[in-house]
């Protein structure tokens, strides 16, 4: 049974839509009927991704950091197609980080990854409640932001910001009376993105496509789920559940942070991931 949301007719507005799992879900709404609203940085690659979508797209240039172009997006949406019904906030950078590295690039990754969705949930969501009928919000979030692995700490940070607050959003969803509208997070494995790609063009065994991505996600809303784990072709839920399992450990065993990169305890999360299954 699908989202109340994802109706013939319905409007989707995708940041992050030019490319990657963006582009892919976009498609896979405008297959399903939907109007599509596409925000991303780039006229060029707009222009290139409304027409591989085809049917009813609107783009609009759209720097997720600056909430008045998150505003201009909303007030763009809703003046082209009437409503909004469907929110991803799917925007994203990945350049790379280090504790102790630049600031400019920590106050970048920040301000797109993670304020990029408090604001554009906070655009948006007042007319899509006011419309007072089923919405449905999608917040790409990822699994760094969760077992945080040492490398890249300003885009852990990110993410794990992003799961806070896509889970607070979707209680306030869920204690609102009469309110529809429902917040899902999505959480890819190894997707063969412009984000991931790392300066490969053919796509690794291991990694699952955009599409790929986005039918698990659809399948996972079908069901109702707001934790959208996804596995890949190297991963499988299962040893997904491990990690993160091992992950709340080391807070409640009292171990260092990372135990699981730390050569100490090497021996014990093998023996944790044998013991599991």
């Amino acid at each position: 049974m699908s989202h109340a949301a994802l109706v013939p007719g319905a409007v989707a507005v995708i940041t992050g839509g030019a490319s990657g799992i963006g582009l892919a879900a976009a498609k896979r709404f405008a297959a399903m009927g939907l109007r599509v609203c596409l925000g991303d940085l780039g006229a060029g690659r707009l222009e290139a991704a409304a027409t591989e979508i085809g049917g009813e797209v609107f783009t609009k240039e759209t720097d997720v950091s600056r909430p008045e172009d998150l505003a201009a997006l909303e007030a763009a949406a809703r003046a082209r197609f009437g409503s909004v019904d469907v929110l991803m906030l799917n925007a994203g950078i990945q350049p790379g980080s280090g504790v102790l590295g630049p600031a400019e690039a920590w106050d970048r990754v920040l301000a797109v990854n993670l304020m990029g969705v408090v604001r554009g949930a906070q655009a948006f969501l007042p007319g899509m409640l006011a419309q007072a009928g089923p919405g449905l919000v999608i917040i790409t979030g990822s699994k760094q932001g969760i077992t945080t692995p040492p490398g890249d700490p300003a885009y852990n940070v990110s993410k794990a910001g992003v799961k806070v607050f896509a889970e607070a959003l979707a209680h306030e969803l869920r204690e609102r009376e009469d309110c529809a509208i429902s917040a899902h997070l999505l959480i890819p494995g190894f997707v063969f993105t412009p984000l991931a790609a790392g300066g490969r063009v053919e796509k690794p065994d291991a990694a699952w496509t955009p599409a790929e991505t986005v039918d698990f996600m659809l399948d996972s809303l079908d069901r109702g789920d707001f934790y959208i784990l996804c596995p890949d072709n190297d991963v499988p839920r299962a040893l997904d559940e491990k990690r993160i399992a091992w992950t709340a450990g080391d807070i409640i065993e009292n171990r260092p942070p990372l135990s699981r990169w730390h050569p100490d305890y090497a021996e014990a999360f093998t023996e944790f991931i044998r013991e599991q299954g």
